[in-house]
């Protein structure tokens, strides 16, 4: 038997990096996953990896920064599958001109509604579905940067995760007396796509020692699968060899 037999979980940013690797991991585990992202072929390989080893997946694309897809797919998966007991929250993206002196107004947008914006549209949608069932969990990766300011992320990327951290308090606020769980994760580094978005290439060395998606999506399950009385409402994950721990040490050496 699987951990999470029998359960409906809807991954959002499925295509790629963490929420792809949680997605394969779910359905390995037995969810039913329904999968959201703007690239359809990519969410169609993800699914067909799922099935192939025995799994359940459905493709819902949607552009999550547009509230009324959001609402849509939140629509399908009620009338489809009559619940949903599990929501990771993953969908997110950065820009390559992120500093104060070549930071734009449209890539302001995009970071605020591709970070935040979008994670409200999802939360707000499913709550009904989750108050109706008597309870739910929902994970939102936000990231180290929602919670220790600093230039490397930018500062619109900075703002956005600070407030999807916050998100995720309140609805623990607000939530829990109707059994709804929320939990901001925070994970540092990862080797994923949006690392292409950086300014400065990385190596192949500082890539390697990064988080990799598949330990986020260890511990992602982890907190899926946590029991109902129990409520981890903010995780930290990060890379042994921190490279901003590092670059601190060899400053004061």
């Amino acid at each position: 038997m699987g951990r999470l037999d029998g359960k409906i979980a809807w991954v959002t940013g499925a295509g790629s990096g963490i929420g792809e690797a949680v997605a394969e991991r779910f359905g390995a585990e037995g969810a039913a996953v329904i999968l959201t992202g703007r690239r359809r072929d990519r969410l169609e390989q993800v699914a067909e990896r799922i099935r192939g080893k025995g799994g359940t997946a459905e493709v819902q694309p949607a552009d999550l920064m547009q509230a009324a897809e959001v609402q849509r797919v939140a629509d399908a998966i009620a009338a489809g599958h009559g619940r949903l007991d599990v929501l990771v929250s993953n969908a997110g993206l950065n820009v390559t001109e992120r500093r104060w002196d070549n930071l734009t107004p449209e890539g302001i947008d995009q970071l605020i509604q591709g970070n935040l914006s979008s994670a409200f549209y999802v939360a707000r949608a499913v709550l009904p579905i989750m108050r109706k069932q008597g309870g739910g969990v929902m994970i939102h990766t936000a990231s180290m940067a929602g919670r220790n300011v600093g230039v490397m992320s930018g500062a619109g990327y900075n703002a956005a995760k600070h407030g999807v951290v916050a998100m995720s308090h309140t609805i623990n606020m607000e939530e829990c007396v109707n059994g709804i769980r929320s939990t901001a994760f925070c994970p540092g580094e990862v080797n994923t796509e949006i690392l292409k978005k950086r300014p400065n290439p990385l190596s192949q060395e500082d890539l390697d020692r990064m988080l990799q998606p598949e330990q986020c999506a260890d511990l992602i399950l982890y907190v899926a699968t946590l029991p109902a009385s129990v409520t981890m409402n903010e995780v930290w994950l990060t890379p042994t060899w921190n490279r901003g721990y590092v670059s601190g040490l060899q400053k004061k050496l």
